[in-house]
């Protein structure tokens, strides 16, 4: 038969085996949020560069959002959404709605707005960034809206 100390471990061994356990956990925990980061400081600087798309790529899929949307009995779109980061100021002129504020923006934002001047705004078509999260009340994502309603 077994002896006692081996059905009872130490408390001492115990407590030393769970701070083991806890410190493999932060461990991981810390390599997973490093990793969710690199992630997304690597997908900020991908939507930073302009997309690559030609502009009868662009055309098209906004043609193909916008048709997708009207077939659903809609008069808006989300077309796209992004981090505030994308924009030079963080999205303080857009969150402010002062004049000017499309200057503020990089990448493909900047290519959404240009897209939209040059071929959706002629034929009627609205657009609308605004901010649409607020984590800990501070300004978050910016939201591209299109719409056709009167």
């Amino acid at each position: 038969m077994p002896g006692l100390d081996d059905l009872i471990p130490n408390a001492a061994q115990i407590r030393k085996e769970a701070a083991l356990k806890e410190a493999e956990k932060a461990e991981e925990y810390v390599r997973l949020a490093a990793a969710a980061e690199a992630e997304k400081r690597a997908l900020i600087e991908r939507l930073s560069k302009p997309s690559g798309k030609t502009e009868e790529e662009k055309i098209k899929l906004a043609s193909t959002i916008i048709q997708r949307a009207v077939r659903n009995g809609l008069t808006e779109v989300l077309v796209y959404r992004f981090p505030n980061s994308l924009c030079t100021d963080k999205g303080r002129a857009i969150n402010q709605m002062e004049k000017g504020w499309e200057n503020t923006l990089t990448g493909i934002p900047k290519e959404i707005f240009q897209l939209w001047t040059d071929y959706l705004k002629p034929r009627g078509y609205r657009i609308a960034y605004q901010i649409i999260d607020f984590p800990g009340g501070v300004p978050g994502d910016i939201g591209v809206t299109i719409s056709w309603d009167d």
